[in-house]
């Protein structure tokens, strides 16, 4: 039996019809895995920044009429919250896992993540084939990195620090057939391998 990663049934909780329906249906396939992960991964993140990192499994609380189409868990380093902060993310849509690090809209130092974006745009140009960025996590779509030169690299970063309502994140996904989701041991390895690339942006 599994305790971390998510079967290709489990991703179909968002063709679930209805809100209270579709809330059950995670809350009984994909919850667990969230909260499991979260325990997890807050620990390696810990040790990983030396900072002290807390888990957040999305409620979706504000939700009254429309169901969520991707759930996720967040790690920052506010007990109380994250989306003020640089974060990280694993989380599903229906058709795509998510393994995400970066600042939403709502984060007031995004200066900040430009400034050292800026300073290291090497670090992006050189992330593996497989990495993309991700410039609104309402969004399924993701721009894969060999798919962006350096000035459209640039120009996200200029964008981020100037448009109040920019976002951005570095990402890496899995289709849900993938063969990395049929164990726990492939899937907590590649989650490993994420987080510590993805660690090199945490400043």
């Amino acid at each position: 039996m599994t305790k971390y990663t998510f079967k290709q049934k489990d991703f179909k909780v968002f063709s679930v019809e209805g809100l209270d329906n579709r809330m059950k249906a995670i809350e009984e396939r994909v919850r667990p895995q969230l909260n499991a992960l979260g325990e997890r991964y807050s620990k390696y993140l810990t040790e990983a920044t030396g900072d002290k990192f807390y888990f957040h499994v999305a409620k979706h609380a504000r939700r009254t009429v429309n169901p969520p189409k991707d759930t996720w868990v967040a790690f920052a380093t506010n007990q109380r919250g994250y989306k003020m902060l640089p974060h990280f993310q694993i989380g599903l849509f229906e058709s795509q896992l998510f393994v995400m690090f970066g600042v939403m809209h709502e984060n007031q130092d995004k200066g900040n993540m430009a400034q050292f974006l800026n300073k290291n745009i090497n670090l992006l140009e050189s992330l593996p084939q497989d990495y993309s960025l991700c410039f609104d996590h309402y969004k399924i779509d993701k721009s894969p990195i060999n798919s962006l030169n350096t000035d459209d690299l640039k120009h996200h970063i200029k964008r981020l620090k100037e448009v109040k309502k920019a976002e951005f994140f570095v990402a890496r996904t899995l289709d849900p057939k993938s063969d990395i989701l049929k164990t726990d041991k492939a899937f907590t390895d590649f989650l490993n391998e994420t987080f510590d690339e993805m660690v090199k942006f945490y400043s």
